[in-house]
């Protein structure tokens, strides 16, 4: 777990040892600064069309993805809906093909679940075929969803799930030979979007977790991890040359290319 983990985990139990920076300082003289699990250097990526989620169920982006099989050729394809404003997986399913239809299902369950039928929200994808099959534009349409699309010719121009799929094959826990079952890649899948929605302290989301985010304890949570940094400050001022660490809620988030590109 790196200090930018460990620092928040610390707080949320009441405890502070150090500043991250104490903890890397630690580290790098400990020779332990090295590179952890899978994660490649990250690339830097457009941002996507304009719309303003200040609050969950607001703005959903989603795609597919594939997951290796045993043998060669073949693949499984993880089809994930996330919500930009909490980075929370609100939907997925593993299948064995592309298909509008499974989207189509896909997305009734989610709006389902999350229970925001009659509510605006937009739908935000690239211009793959499942993406812009008749069956699915006609799903979208009969749900009141309206859809957004990337760019024509612009490869990263839906971020927020291309950072989730990086997250999830770049952990240590990938099976780098692939799935042996449709069975076992959805259950794989399935302990994934529990781990990363209920324990990943999200660096974009000031390190709590999407589930906190999306049902509003971020708020009270970084409340509580500003109390105990003030504490620690009054209790021990030498220690402390600079403010306390920003503890506010990161507030709205944007989907917005063509400013960006402007």
């Amino acid at each position: 777990m790196p200090p930018s983990q460990i620092v928040p985990t610390l707080l949320d139990k009441g405890r502070y040892i150090a500043s991250e920076a104490s903890f890397y300082r630690v580290l790098k003289a400990a020779g332990q600064l090295n590179r952890r699990g899978r994660q490649r250097s990250r690339k830097k990526s457009s941002k996507p069309t304009s719309y303003t989620a200040t609050g969950p169920n607001q703005v959903f982006t989603w795609d597919i993805t594939y997951l290796p099989s045993g043998v060669r050729g073949q693949h499984y394809y993880l089809y994930l809906i996330e919500d930009i404003y909490s980075r929370k997986v609100v939907g997925y399913d593993v299948y064995n093909r592309e298909c509008g239809e499974m989207a189509s299902q896909l997305l009734q369950r989610t709006l389902m679940r999350e229970q925001c039928f009659n509510q605006a929200l937009v739908l935000h994808s690239d211009n793959g075929a499942p993406m812009k099959s008749l069956t699915f534009k006609a799903k979208m349409e009969e749900l009141g969803i309206t859809s957004s699309y990337s760019r024509p010719r612009v490869s990263d121009d839906n971020p927020y799930v291309e950072s989730l799929f990086r997250t999830l094959k770049y952990i240590p826990s990938w099976p780098s030979k692939g799935f042996e079952s449709l069975e076992q890649s959805r259950s794989w899948v399935e302990n994934f979007v529990i781990w990363y929605n209920t324990e990943h302290k999200h660096s974009r989301l000031n390190y709590v977790t999407p589930s906190e985010r999306h049902s509003g304890k971020d708020t009270e949570i970084l409340r509580k991890r500003a109390k105990v940094l003030m504490a620690h400050r009054q209790a021990k001022p030498e220690r402390w040359s600079a403010e306390i660490r920003n503890c506010e809620p990161i507030g709205e988030v944007h989907l917005n290319p063509e400013k960006e590109a402007a």
